[in-house]
C-alpha cells in the first residue's frame, strides 16, 4: 500500500520548516492525506498516525513492538535516560522503582502541601493588583514540584534552577529534536541557553544528591523514596539514574501544571458561565475551609474543566519507533521506522471532538466521555509510558483552582492582551490578570 507524503516537502529540509513555521496547522492537516501519513525531518522519513484508532494500537494495544524514537534521542544526551526518554526491561524497572512514589497515599500527603503552597501565593496578591499568571504559575508549578521531591530547606537552590532552567530545556531541546542533524550548530544562541541550561541542573541536581548520600535520611520526599528504593535484585539507582529520574519529574512535573493552570484561568475567565459553575461548586464543597484531597473527587465540574483544558493545550507530538516489523492501517513498516502521534491533533480532531476550538467541560459529564474513542484523549500519553506523576498533576490542578478561585476571580487586563508562542505546546508569553477578591 502506498503511503501519501504530506504536502510541502523542501528539498533536504524535508518538512522541518513547515513543521517548525506552521506546527499545530500542519500536523491538524494530515489526517486529511490519510491514516498514515508520510513527513520527512530533513531525510529522515516519519509516519504520522492521524487516527485515535491507530494511536491507541501504537501506545496501548502493541506497544510492545515500539520503543522511543528519535526525538528521544536527541534529548538524552542532555537530559539523561528517564522514564520518559527510556524503554524496555530498563523502563520498566525504573518505572517500578519511581511508582511507589505516587501511590494513592502519598498524594494525599502531596495535597497538603500542595494547598499551603497555593495559599501562600494567593495571600501574597493585593485587590485589583495586575498579575502576570502564566509566570505565577510556572512558580507555582516549581515550588510544589520542587517541595514534593527535595524538600523545603535541602531542595532551595535546586528549586529555584529549575525554575529557571527546565523551561529553556524544553523550548529550545524542542527546535533541536524536529530540525536535522546539521542544523543544530547553526543554532547558535539557541544552543549556547540550552547548554548552559542543561549543566546548570546537572551540577545542581548532582549535589543534592551527594548531599542525601552523605545522611541517607529518609526525610519523607521523593528524592529520599528513590534513592531508598531497591529493584527485584536488591539494587539501588546510581546517582546518574537518579539524577534522569529527578530531571524528568521536573521537566514533566511543571511544564504540564504550569501550562494548564495558565490556560485553565485563561478559558474560566473568557466563559462567565463556566466560572460560575465552577465558583458554585467550591462554595458548596469546601463551605469556605481549605481544599483537601478528599475534596477532589467531589469537584466534579472542576475535573472537567482540567479535562477540557488538557484537550484544548496538550503537547504537540510524541515519537516512536518499531523494533520489529509492524503493520499500521495496512501500511508495512519495517523495524525501525520513526512513528509519531500528535496529540494536539487528536484532541482537536471533529470527528471525535464535535466543534473542537470550543471550550465546552460538559464533554466531559460521564455520559458524554463514555463515547470518546480509545486514543482520542491522550493528555499524559497512554499505556505502560503513560505518565507517571498523572495522578499528581491532576491533583495539582484541582487543589490549585479550588484554593485561589474560592477567594480570586482573575479578570483579563484589556489593555494588555494575551501573546502566545508555540514550541512543543502552546505557551501563554503574557496572560495579565487582575486580582478581584470575590
Amino acid at each position: 500500500m502506498s503511503v501519501p507524503v504530506a504536502p510541502g516537502r523542501w528539498l533536504v529540509l524535508g518538512h522541518t520548516p513547515a513543521l517548525l513555521k506552521r506546527r499545530f496547522g500542519f500536523t491538524e492537516g494530515l489526517r486529511a492525506h490519510g491514516d498514515v501519513v508520510r513527513v520527512y525531518l530533513g531525510m529522515l522519513p516519519m509516519y504520522f498516525v492521524t487516527t485515535p484508532e491507530l494511536t491507541h494500537r501504537v501506545l496501548v494495544a502493541d506497544s510492545a513492538s515500539f520503543g522511543k524514537g528519535a526525538m528521544f534521542d536527541k534529548f538524552r544526551p542532555f537530559v539523561g535516560n528517564g522514564l520518559v526518554n527510556s524503554g524496555g526491561p530498563f523502563h520498566l524497572r525504573q518505572r517500578r522503582l519511581v511508582q511507589p512514589a505516587f501511590h494513592h497515599e502519598r498524594i494525599a500527603r502531596y495535597a497538603e502541601k500542595m494547598e499551603i503552597a497555593v495559599s501562600r501565593l494567593s495571600e501574597s496578591w493585593r485587590p485589583g493588583e495586575q498579575r502576570e499568571i502564566n509566570e505565577d504559575m510556572q512558580a507555582l508549578a516549581v515550588t510544589i514540584v520542587g517541595e514534593a521531591l527535595f524538600g523545603t530547606e535541602f531542595g532551595r537552590t535546586a528549586i529555584g534552577e529549575a525554575r529557571y532552567s527546565i523551561p529553556i530545556v524544553i523550548r529550545h531541546g524542542m527546535v533541536r529534536a524536529l530540525s536535522p542533524a546539521f542544523v543544530g550548530p547553526l543554532l547558535v544562541r539557541g544552543n549556547r541557553q540550552f547548554d548552559r541550561a542543561v549543566r546548570r541542573m546537572r551540577a545542581v541536581v548532582g549535589k543534592v544528591i551527594t548531599d542525601w548520600r552523605a545522611t541517607g535520611a529518609d526525610r519523607g520526599d521523593l528524592l529520599s523514596m528513590l534513592l531508598m528504593a531497591r529493584d527485584e535484585d536488591g539494587e539501588p539507582m546510581t546517582d546518574q539514574q537518579a539524577y534522569d529520574e529527578v530531571v524528568t519529574l521536573l521537566s514533566a512535573g511543571i511544564e504540564t501544571s504550569a501550562l494548564a493552570l495558565a490556560w485553565l484561568f485563561h478559558e474560566i475567565a473568557r466563559h462567565p458561565e463556566v466560572e460560575r459553575r465552577v465558583h458554585e461548586e467550591i462554595d458548596q464543597v469546601l463551605s469556605g475551609r481549605r481544599v483537601t484531597a478528599d475534596d477532589v473527587p467531589k469537584l466534579t465540574y472542576l475535573q472537567q474543566v482540567v479535562n477540557e483544558t488538557l484537550r484544548m493545550y496538550p503537547v504537540w507530538i510524541l515519537m516512536r519507533r518499531t523494533l520489529r516489523p509492524v503493520r499500521l492501517g495496512g501500511v508495512a513498516l519495517p523495524a525501525g521506522t520513526e512513528v509519531t502521534i500528535s496529540p494536539h491533533a487528536l484532541h482537536h480532531d471533529p470527528r471525535c471532538f464535535p466543534d473542537p476550538r470550543r471550550f465546552d467541560p460538559d464533554r466531559w459529564t460521564p455520559d458524554r466521555a463514555k463515547e470518546v474513542p480509545r486514543g482520542a484523549f491522550i493528555p499524559f500519553g497512554a499505556g505502560n509510558r503513560m505518565c507517571v506523576g498523572n495522578a499528581f498533576a491532576l491533583t495539582e490542578m484541582v487543589v490549585t483552582v479550588a484554593t485561589i478561585a474560592s477567594r480570586w476571580r482573575l479578570v483579563p487586563v484589556p489593555e494588555r492582551p494575551l501573546k502566545v508562542t508555540f514550541t512543543s505546546t502552546a505557551y501563554p508569553a503574557r496572560l495579565s490578570m487582575t486580582a478581584v477578591p470575590r
